[in-house]
């Protein structure tokens, strides 16, 4: 396997325990439920990590109520979030039928499942880059309070659109409630296909809600500031090279932070797309893709969103950079992926396989993380022990 260690602080972390038993009882929860439609639940339940700014909505269509606001009216820079809107404003008032042509077809699908950054420098250039934005605030259907087009002197930028978490929800909710039926299919039906590799700059992009709950679910990510390069796939060649999500690093003070690493996680959970969940976050300057990763992922499992399903299993932290993801408890087994350096995961169950010596650690256990549906070695899972603690043994390892 090809590893590279952190030194001497990294190797105090193996030792270290980080797990979360998933499926806990929920922390209680204060206030209650309003009857009318669109009030809001105030709740204690969001746990945002220190250091970290976080604008959070979620809203039971079910019932008509937020279950969580936090900062919910919060400007942030949407990063890959706008590409909603993108879409919105190519598909409005296309006719009854919604006809994509065929060269659209293959920009906006990569665009709403991968993320891809080259079909919305397209959609931007091509279509009025900021008055997009202005269009969608003047659609009434929409409701947007709180979206901006970029700051001027970084008009051509779409990431740097400002937007909130309840304008996201509002976003979503125009799309399932409100949209043409194929309008809403097709949009849906994509981030229902989100792909766990982002496909312009390859990044892990299966965070926050992907990660906190089962299917059914859909999302559309975001992500913006000074992270190392992505390591998804299984021939991605790995990288220090900083990634700027299409933006450039701001040159002058902006009323929405510009700054921090951005990272959003968007989208619907749950049987007939009960619940949307907006989570926009800023990190301090430097902070790690893996650690920010992990802080969504932890912030998204404390919230209250009804008709979730929890997946099984017990989180644990990671140490080491470069750790693959294999078909089978052996460094000979298919690469699936590379984790985030130092990224929280889910452990489904372990299996005995292969020895891998990492000086000065030795473990032939191996864990099986459900949700890549491939195997790391234990030697990379934060535990004192080489078998990890409250973890069943799994009864058929992949071959």
């Amino acid at each position: 396997m090809r590893m590279l260690l952190r030194g001497a602080a990294m190797l105090t972390a193996v030792v270290t325990v980080a797990s979360l038993t998933s499926g806990a009882t929920a922390q209680s929860r204060t206030g209650r439920a309003a009857e009318t439609a669109g009030a809001v639940q105030t709740s204690a339940a969001a746990q945002i990590p220190p250091g970290v700014t976080a604008g959070v909505a979620v809203f039971d269509r079910r019932t008509g109520t937020f279950t969580e606001q936090v900062n919910e009216s919060a400007q942030f820079r949407s990063a890959s979030v706008v590409k909603l809107l993108l879409t919105l404003d190519f598909l409005w008032d296309r006719g009854p039928d919604y006809p994509i042509p065929p060269a659209d077809r293959a920009r906006l699908e990569p665009m709403l499942r991968g993320s891809d950054d080259d079909a919305a420098n397209h959609y931007w250039s091509t279509y009025g880059g900021s008055e997009i934005i202005n269009r969608m605030l003047a659609r009434p259907a929409l409701g947007l309070r709180d979206t901006a087009p970029p700051p001027a002197e970084y008009a051509d930028f779409w990431g740097y659109t400002a937007l909130s978490a309840r304008d996201t929800v509002s976003i979503y909710r125009y799309i399932l409630e409100k949209a043409p039926a194929p309008v809403r299919d097709f949009i849906m039906d994509n981030l229902r296909r989100s792909t766990r590799c982002s496909s312009t700059d390859h990044f892990d992009q299966h965070f926050g809600i992907a990660g906190a709950f089962d299917r059914p679910w859909a999302v559309k990510q975001g992500w913006a500031g000074n992270y190392a390069k992505g390591t998804c796939g299984s021939q991605t060649a790995s990288s220090a090279t900083p990634s700027q999500s299409a933006a450039p690093a701001p040159r002058a003070a902006t009323a929405v932070d510009l700054t921090r690493p951005a990272l959003h996680t968007t989208g619907t959970v749950g049987a007939d797309d009960r619940a949307i969940v907006a989570v926009l976050t800023l990190h301090p300057v430097g902070t790690s893709y893996g650690k920010a990763y992990t802080d969504v992922g932890r912030l998204t499992r404390s919230l209250n969103v009804p008709g979730a399903k929890r997946p099984a299993g017990t989180w644990f932290g990671t140490w080491g950079e470069f750790v693959n993801v294999r078909m089978g408890p052996a460094t000979g087994s298919a690469r699936m992926t590379q984790l985030p350096a130092g990224v929280e995961v889910l452990v489904g169950c372990q299996t005995r396989g292969e020895v891998v010596d990492v000086p000065p650690y030795t473990n032939e256990w191996w864990a099986y993380l459900p949700q890549y549906g491939g195997y790391i070695s234990n030697i990379y899972v934060s535990s004192p022990d080489n078998r990890l603690p409250n973890v069943p043994e799994c009864g058929q390892p992949l071959p």
